[in-house]
């Protein structure tokens, strides 16, 4: 399956078994605490929660004895608008580090480059103003070349742009190496299996570690 149908068939279908800000068990006394708003990619839609890849990099934490427990706060068929109104319940028990992996959702409905890059935008202002310390990590996405070269060169260039303007660190393509291959997704060709979702844990662990190991 290619990555336009794998895209064009859409995050959308994916409206329910929601995981709601879920902590992970950390077996290092973790005394700080990753948060990861994302959509049902981040839920691990299809899946054991345990072979989501917010489980998944809770694994890596505690392999490399980081004191941090990792929160899954996916929630399937959200959108950048959806992470904005909820990332401050997100982010109640308080957080050193939010991983925002939305936008796949913004794409497939059409939403402008521009509102999407404002609600990122106003994701990481209420982290901050949540702690003026916290780090962050965007996650990039990338859509299908039929919606036009001017929307998807927009629309995946605004990830970079506002890791690069608010300071935060950017995971390039959530999906890469996963999207649009049919033996790493489900049956609906839409949702990564067990072995996808661990290729996207590695793509956000690469990232993720040494902004962890930093603090």
């Amino acid at each position: 399956m290619t990555l336009r149908k794998f895209l064009c068939a859409g995050l959308l279908l994916a409206t329910g078994g929601a995981l709601l800000a879920e902590d992970e068990p950390n077996a290092n006394g973790a005394a700080k605490r990753v948060v990861i708003l994302g959509d049902s990619i981040t839920a691990g839609y299809g899946l054991d929660p345990q072979e989501a890849y917010p489980a998944l990099l809770q694994k890596k934490i505690d392999a490399a004895k980081l004191p941090y427990s990792v929160t899954n706060a996916g929630v399937s068929g959200d959108t950048t608008a959806g992470g904005l109104r909820r990332v401050a319940w997100a982010l109640g028990k308080g957080a050193d580090v939010i991983v925002v992996a939305l936008g796949g959702n913004d794409g497939l409905r059409g939403i402008s480059p521009e509102e999407t890059r404002a609600n990122l935008t106003g994701i990481v202002d209420k982290a901050r103003e949540k702690n003026p310390a916290i780090k962050i990590v965007i996650a990039g996405m990338q859509m299908p070349d039929n919606l036009g070269a001017d929307y998807t060169t927009k629309f995946k260039a605004l990830f970079s742009e506002v890791a690069k303007e608010r300071k935060a660190a950017l995971v390039p393509f959530l999906l890469k190496g996963v999207g649009g291959d049919g033996k790493l997704n489900q049956a609906d060709g839409i949702h990564p299996t067990a072995e996808g979702q661990r290729i996207v844990a590695e793509n956000v662990w690469q990232i993720l570690q040494p902004v962890i190991k930093g603090g």
